[in-house]
């Protein structure tokens, strides 16, 4: 008899022991969940700000770039097939993640292009603009890469710091002949498209059959329109760039935000109906228990 009764006496605590953790977890991951909830509200805030002052810059920069690409349309200046052994691809990117698979496609469009020029037999070589982009190229092309450019995507970008690039582009001591840039192109707050945009060496500019066609230019006057163009297409690509990064930072956020809200009511369903079983098992272990006395 006593040792019936102490079972009846210890049973429901074990029970309850054992619930009771349980609730405590959910409760805790519950709290842990409503803090991360306001940090991608607030995120996504800072992210719809930030955007708002990118589209804005946006559009003059397109003006940079097209600018400058309209030489190389209007002149059709083409690299000849067999002096275009070194080619140089510099891949736009930032420092800062939390904004889907905008690195990621920038670095597939690399390799892709990596595979290509050099399944041809043409030496490549890669710069990075922004250490996301390093840190997934390192792994598998890390004999590629000649340069990286940190401090990218904190601030917004602007003309010194595509100055600064370029200058450090030209001064790394790779004598290319032809080049790309990859970079992600804004279309709309939801969607941006992966884009490429040719650079050319001095030389290859000088060389090309069309330039006759212009009075005779100064070598220094072409080296520094030269500079001076690849600084307007680094200029428009780190524009175009941020702003894409920022939507997708915005869209990425709200659908974190979304997915947390989705998780809270799933818990907080768990939560109640483990409470309600916990409140349920100790009522029938009461009512046993006086049935039994």
């Amino acid at each position: 008899m006593f040792a019936r009764t102490s079972a009846l006496v210890f049973s429901p605590q074990c029970g309850q022991v054992r619930n009771m953790a349980t609730l405590k977890d959910i409760t805790i991951r519950l709290k842990s969940i409503k803090n991360i909830q306001k940090i991608t509200k607030s995120m996504k805030m800072v992210a719809a700000a930030k955007y708002a002052r990118a589209e804005r810059q946006l559009k003059p920069a397109r003006v940079y770039g097209a600018g400058a690409l309209a030489l190389y349309e209007k002149a059709d200046i083409q690299a000849p097939e067999d002096k275009t052994a070194k080619h140089l691809i510099v891949g736009v990117s930032s420092d800062r993640g939390l904004c889907g698979a905008i690195h990621s496609n920038v670095a597939k469009a690399i390799k892709a292009e990596v595979a290509v020029l050099t399944g041809a037999g043409k030496e490549v070589m890669v710069i990075n603009v922004g250490d996301k982009l390093r840190g997934i190229l390192q792994r598998t092309h890390k004999q590629h890469v000649i340069m990286n450019c940190k401090e990218i995507g904190r601030k917004p970008p602007s003309f010194g710091d595509a100055s600064i690039v370029a200058s450090e582009l030209l001064d790394c001591g790779y004598e290319f002949d032809q080049g790309t840039i990859i970079f992600n192109r804004f279309k709309s707050v939801i969607s941006y498209k992966t884009e490429k945009k040719p650079v050319f060496s001095t030389e290859t500019i000088a060389n090309a059959e069309s330039m006759g066609i212009y009075d005779d230019i100064d070598a220094d006057v072409l080296r520094n329109y030269q500079e001076f163009s690849l600084v307007n297409i680094l200029y428009m690509a780190m524009k175009e760039s941020t702003t894409a990064e920022q939507s997708a930072r915005m869209t990425a956020m709200d659908n974190a935000s979304k997915n947390a809200s989705e998780m809270i009511d799933k818990l907080t369903l768990t939560f109640n109906r483990t409470r309600q079983a916990v409140i349920t098992k100790e009522l029938i272990e009461i009512i046993s228990g006086a049935a039994a006395l």
